[in-house]
């Protein structure tokens, strides 16, 4: 009886040695034969293993025939694993790039998690290739991201930090003057004619100063409206009748519009003149301008859900 025993033991044991392993010492229960179809759940289970997203999943099992062990192998030989797993890493750092050319200038904002590797060599080289992609191709921010994938994933796996293309804003004009604030923390172009010494203070000015609009004609009704509303609700709250509310407020939007106009605004160099006077006074002109600050409108999350990941990949296959 002793005998039968340790040898039924030691089939156990045997058997045990042999047992289908996860590189991530999760002992997976259910073997998958190659061509198996990629489910929702198989997308889970590699997700579950791995941390990827849900697309980044799929992609490797379609490229691994559904064989779980293969995909997770390929996506740590390619880097993808580890992007994949930073990618939910919110990057709010960064710096912005400006390229102008032939009366046309690109702004393009590249981030990552720390102020330290927005400082990297390799991060400035990867996005100083990218902000020269985008004047010399005119890519919009989609085609970037595509164009330079492979490159982010690897520099993702060689830094250890999210690394993201966000955004890419074009401006054309006669004139064209740059200006990048606080080692690339802001980045603004001012497009017009005239005087560049002049545009070049501008650029300054759009800096500090943050217009929403080139000049007061431009800020659109609704925004007024809103404004309005909001204005004669704090008039009332402190006690103002409904009709001198709107007489007081009514009076002030002249002053809003100007305050969020390039145009309207106190010069930040001398405020006792507007831009529009010192644009007057030196027979100059401004037609556009942009303005990017690295990680504006960024929120903190975790995330999106497995459930919100499900649903943003079934609306993709039906495109």
């Amino acid at each position: 009886m002793k005998f039968t025993a340790t040898i039924f033991a030691l089939a156990l044991a045997t058997a045990g040695a042999f047992a289908p392993q996860s590189s991530y010492g999760v002992v997976r229960t259910n073997s998958v034969s190659l061509n198996a179809e990629v489910t929702v759940a198989l997308i889970k289970e590699l997700r579950e293993l791995t941390g990827a997203g849900m697309m980044d999943c799929k992609k490797a099992l379609k490229e691994s025939d559904g064989d779980v062990e293969v995909a997770i192998e390929n996506m740590r030989k390619s880097g993808a694993l580890k992007a994949a797993k930073k990618a939910t890493k919110v990057a709010a750092e960064g710096q912005i790039f400006i390229r102008s050319a032939d009366g046309n200038a690109a702004l393009v904002e590249v981030n990552c998690q720390t102020d330290f590797v927005a400082k990297d060599d390799s991060f400035l080289s990867f996005s100083n290739g990218v902000a020269d992609a985008a004047i010399a191709d005119k890519l919009e921010i989609d085609e970037l991201k595509a164009k330079f994938e492979d490159e982010r994933v690897a520099l993702v796996a060689k830094i250890g930090e999210n690394i993201e293309i966000r955004r890419v804003q074009y401006i054309e004009g006669d004139v064209l003057s740059t200006y990048v604030h606080n080692g690339g923390k802001i980045g603004v172009v001012v497009a017009g004619s005239g005087d560049e010494a002049v545009l070049k203070n501008l650029c300054m000015h759009v800096c500090a100063s943050t217009p929403q609009f080139l000049s007061p004609d431009d800020v659109p009704d609704d925004v007024v409206e809103k404004e309005k509303k909001l204005q004669i609700e704090i008039a009332m709250n402190e006690g103002k009748p409904a009709d001198i509310a709107e007489k007081m407020v009514t009076g002030r939007m002249k002053k809003y519009t100007g305050e969020v106009s390039l145009i309207g605004q106190p010069f930040v160099m001398d405020p006792k003149k507007s831009v529009g006077d010192v644009l007057k006074e030196a027979k100059s002109d401004v037609t556009a301008f942009l303005r990017l600050e690295v990680g504006q409108g960024i929120e903190k999350s975790d995330g999106p859900s497995f459930a919100e990941e499900v649903a943003a990949m079934e609306e993709e296959n039906k495109l």
